[in-house]
């Protein structure tokens, strides 16, 4: 077969390791894809330092005489936040004066190069991982993947970008007060923010030492999870390594291999204590994930919010903030001016607050953890929404403090309460200033109950499962006898022209998902595409790819009406999905390919579009 040197843009661990089995891409190929993109412009300020191919290569040419099925990240490539040390590259920080060159990598990344993953680059970040926003570095603001006019979240800004961009299949970043979930959620992202001291922070310069953990994006549930397993263990050396004991909970459902959301009791917060600072797009979004839930059979639950607002106004509010201080304070009183004027701010104003007022905020730490803790007698996890709203780069910078505050107004308790938490995309802003724009909710458990919430993103998102013996289709909520499910891949998707098509005959979103291996994606010339630009799918014998798609599910009534409006060279027939189920959906007629560009290493049309506009 010959090999195909296009990359897909989704780059997933199952797709590569899928490619490499049948010999249709080597990881010297896929390196030599990825130096050829980050060799060039960077318009979206991913990288402080990008590898070089030769650099990238020496991980490749470790992997020689390896059985690719003995290392789980055999030739998955990955990018690292420049707080986390690769050996032998500057770390940073985001702060060129603060740049040191570790001889030894910090023990997270040692674990996935041991296990064949490959280091990409080091991102752009939030200066010493502080802030929510991807605005304050040196190097640039980073650039949302899917639109640069807006926030693409922080610190971990770079990691996130990377991995929505298709430059990595997964990203290493960091998670203090939601700079591992934030990101992910403003690209469609999963975002996994562990418990602490599982994944070791040795080698990570310390935002507040006590709190910071290591966090992971990844397009799928699955690929967290791999990393996820990977990845923890102590170290010997940090004092804040803990053991993972996964805690025995029903949250998953009773089979572990069959994950669902029905019965699951979910908690949240009273309708009086959501926040949206009066973005629409983003309440509307998440009623319609409570009401998906509700759907699936899943229990919401109000809970009293309170104590959890509570503890996350001591983070910045209070004497906490002394800790981001206390990391590297030899170096602010000597080199303050290099610091971005917004983190010396923050940090500059930590050294009013005395010994005495940080025992006072530990007590009423105490006195809010145990206010806190009978809400987890009558729910499974908490649901919430990942950031409270979105803004412009241009907002957040006529208002940087109080704009980023917004991002965390769920996210800043977590670590201070000693719980795991989980960032997955809930569909698109479908109204308001936002609409077209990628909206997540965060599940969120006690310590240790990580691979609980990964059960449920299965769940949630529609992932199959893998065990040991078979590869098993999460169960999706089933279709009504007087309704039908319709895959749209183009000018159909939220935000897009033709959207309104689907919503006017009462169509809803079910699911963001992609096809089988078996299909590639043409950019159909405008006289093929009768003035609206579209793409094309088709079916292939070889050679195919993953393509982004989302499930529509209309009422059957409405169904002849739409149909009749799709115009030659496009079509509906039957398509399969990556878990194996088939639904109906687009597909294109290949006497339309002449002159139609292939598209298919952009892995969907969203993707494809936004590489055009930051052009």
């Amino acid at each position: 077969m010959k090999p195909d040197n296009t990359a897909p843009q989704a780059l997933t661990i199952a797709t590569l390791r899928a490619r490499y089995r049948a010999r249709t891409l080597s990881p010297a190929q896929l390196v030599d894809m990825i130096a050829a993109r980050t060799a060039g412009d960077d318009p979206h300020h991913v990288w402080i330092r990008a590898l070089t191919r030769d650099e990238m290569m020496r991980y490749v040419d470790a992997l020689e005489g390896n059985d690719p099925e003995t290392l789980p990240l055999y030739g998955v490539p990955f990018a690292i936040k420049d707080n986390i040390d690769l050996a032998g590259v500057p770390t940073t920080a985001g702060c060129p004066a603060y740049a040191y060159t570790p001889q030894k990598s910090a023990a997270v990344v040692e674990r996935l190069i041991a296990a064949g993953a490959i280091p990409v680059g080091k991102t752009n970040l939030d200066q010493f991982a502080t802030g929510l926003s991807g605005q304050r570095s040196p190097h640039g603001a980073c650039r949302n993947a899917l639109d640069p006019r807006y926030a693409s979240g922080g610190s971990s800004s770079g990691s996130a970008v990377a991995v929505a961009l298709g430059l990595a299949a997964f990203s290493l970043g960091t998670d203090t007060a939601g700079s591992g979930r934030v990101p992910a959620a403003f690209h469609g992202l999963v975002g996994l923010k562990p418990t602490k001291g599982v994944l070791s922070t040795l080698g990570v310069v310390p935002a507040c030492k006590s709190l910071d953990c290591v966090s992971i994006f990844a397009h799928t549930a699955h690929d967290a999870q791999q990393v996820f397993d990977v990845a923890r263990g102590i170290a010997d050396g940090d004092p804040y390594a803990r053991a993972w004991t996964p805690a025995q909970s029903g949250v998953a459902g009773d089979r572990a291999d069959a994950p669902a959301l029905r019965g699951v009791r979910f908690g949240v917060p009273r309708a009086t204590q959501l926040e949206f600072f009066g973005d629409t797009s983003y309440a509307q979004a998440f009623d319609v994930a409570q009401a998906r839930l509700r759907e699936a059979g899943a229990e919401l639950v109000e809970i009293d919010f309170e104590p959890f607002l509570d503890t996350a106004r001591l983070l910045y509010e209070g004497p906490f903030v002394a800790e981001r201080l206390a990391a590297i304070r030899p170096f602010f009183e000597q080199n303050a001016d290099a610091l971005h004027p917004v983190i010396r701010t923050i940090i500059g104003g930590a050294a009013k607050w005395s010994a005495a007022d940080l025992f006072a905020a530990q007590h009423r730490l105490a006195e809010l953890r145990m206010r806190a803790e009978p809400v987890w007698q009558h729910i499974d996890a908490v649901l919430m929404p990942t950031s409270a709203t979105t803004a412009t780069v241009d907002e957040l910078e006529a208002d940087p403090i109080r704009v980023n505050a917004r991002f965390g107004y769920y996210t800043n308790f977590v670590n201070l309460l000693d719980l795991s938490a989980l960032a997955v995309p809930a569909g698109f802003c479908t109204t308001g200033a936002h609409s077209g724009l990628p909206f997540g909710v965060t599940f969120v458990g006690r310590a240790h109950q990580d691979a609980a919430l990964l059960q449920l993103a299965y769940a949630w998102l529609g992932e199959a499962v893998e065990t040991q013996t078979q590869t098993r289709a999460v169960e999706r909520p089933a279709s009504t006898s007087a309704s039908i499910r319709v895959a749209v891949v183009g000018a159909h998707l939220q935000g897009e022209p033709l959207n309104g098509q689907l919503t006017e005959r009462g169509a809803r979103l079910i699911e963001a998902t992609t096809t089988a291996s078996t299909y590639r994606l043409y950019a159909l010339p405008a006289v093929a595409s009768g003035g609206v630009a579209k793409p094309g799918l088709v079916r292939v014998p070889a050679d195919g790819a993953p393509i982004a798609v989302e499930v529509w599910e209309m009422p059957l009534a409405a169904y002849g009406s739409f149909v009749a409006q799709v115009p030659a060279p496009l079509g509906i027939g039957t398509l399969t999905l990556a878990d194996g189920s088939a639904v109906q959906g687009f597909l294109c007629e290949t006497s339309a390919l002449d002159g139609a560009a292939d598209i298919t290493s952009f892995g969907g049309w969203r993707a494809y579009r936004a590489s055009r506009a930051a052009r």
